[in-house]
């Protein structure tokens, strides 16, 4: 009886040693990110128009709030530097994929300095904006090399559009003041600034401290090599830690491996983040712009294990050694054979019956008549 039980038990392991042979081999970068499925659930254009004597275009950033089942929506025009308010109605079709209804525009908001002035055409352009708990949304802009306008992010009050306060970039960012005697080239390329903003997702109650998530969309001028080729251009990714009391503070810096351009690209950059439920993961949008129109690719980024670089002053004799934040290609808009805009925000939106996630995305027609305010709706499961 006994001999017949041994011969039984190894039977078994043998063949579970043989089927584990057979399983798929998932290495251990694949086991960082998190199993997300993405569905393209359709797209919906707003037409242009006038909105309380504003000329409705320009997006370039979006944010969600939960609460309200809204969306805020920055313009980048530099003449009247604001914010809409979105409400943004689904439906559900005979097989019961969600699609956009109908958006309408419900307000719009003014930004105005600290004096209660709306900002002067040549002291902000706006890119990037993501909501708070505390009723505020942090609003970046890119500046202005040519008139040595710096970039800035502030926090600004949701309801009247004043700015509340500043946060403070480090030196590496901004170009040298007149007068100085450094030499050597720093901080921002001309328009390609921060444009990404996103405050963690838990992020849920007003007196509780929070993170905020900033990248650059193009190299530093320190960072930019003239002799190497860079084949994947390097980015800073800013993390911060926002405080009910005190200064905000600089948790670490990471470096963004930008994907390298498809053939006949004219721009190239990172446009936008946002914050998964998971901490540490996030969902970009790297857009470009050429002879054959525009493209877009989404990415899952994982913070795992990164090297803080906020010692390293230069990238121009490039990366060895530096440990970058992850990346795993979810998504090349172009696969979607539609016509695509120039898509430069994404927030996450409601949430759907079964439980899944919403993604939006919207397009900046930069006031055109060629281009279009374009918005891609996206069913998110993640396993």
């Amino acid at each position: 009886m006994k001999r017949i039980i041994y011969g039984l038990l190894s039977l078994f392991f043998i063949i579970t040693l043989t089927s584990c042979e057979n399983l798929p081999q998932v290495s251990a970068e694949d086991r960082l990110f998190l199993d997300i499925n993405l569905e393209f659930l359709g797209e919906y254009e707003l037409p242009k128009q006038i909105f309380q004597e504003t000329k409705f275009g320009g997006l370039s950033g979006l944010t969600y709030d939960r609460q309200k089942d809204l969306f805020y929506a920055i313009s980048d025009d530099r003449q009247n530097p604001r914010f809409y308010t979105l409400k943004v109605n689904l439906k559900s079709t005979q097989n019961n994929t969600p699609q956009i209804d109908a958006i309408n525009i419900e307000n719009v908001t003014l930004l105005k300095d600290e004096k209660g002035e709306i900002y002067t055409p040549t002291s902000i352009d706006p890119e990037g904006i993501s909501l708070t708990a505390r009723a505020t949304v942090f609003i970046s802009s890119e500046g202005d090399n040519r008139i040595n306008i710096a970039p800035f992010i502030g926090e600004f009050d949701v309801n009247t559009g004043q700015v509340k306060n500043y946060l403070k970039l480090p030196q590496r960012y901004l170009l040298p003041a007149v007068g100085e005697t450094d030499t050597q080239p720093r901080g921002i390329q001309n328009n390609f600034s921060f444009e990404s903003l996103a405050v963690g997702y838990t992020s849920t109650l007003k007196d509780d401290p929070f993170r905020l998530f900033t990248a650059i969309e193009n190299p530093l001028l320190q960072d930019i090599s003239q002799e190497k080729s860079q084949k994947e251009l390097p980015l800073r990714f800013l993390h911060y830690v926002i405080n009910p009391i005190g200064d905000p503070v600089i948790v670490s810096e990471n470096l963004y491996l930008l994907d390298s351009a498809p053939s006949g690209t004219i721009y190239n950059g990172l446009s936008d983040i946002t914050t998964l439920e998971k901490e540490g993961y996030f969902i970009s949008l790297e857009r470009n712009a050429g002879l054959a129109g525009f493209g877009a690719k989404l990415f899952q980024v994982v913070d795992s294990n990164s090297t803080d670089t906020s010692k390293i002053s230069s990238f121009k004799n490039g990366v060895e050694g530096v440990e970058p934040l992850r990346k795993k290609l979810l998504l090349n808009l172009d696969d979607l054979e539609i016509d695509l805009d120039n898509l430069e925000g994404l927030a996450f939106g409601p949430k759907l019956p079964d439980g899944s996630q919403t993604l939006l995305l919207v397009s900046d027609d930069n006031f055109s008549d060629l281009q279009i305010t374009q918005f891609l709706l996206f069913k998110v499961k993640i396993a």
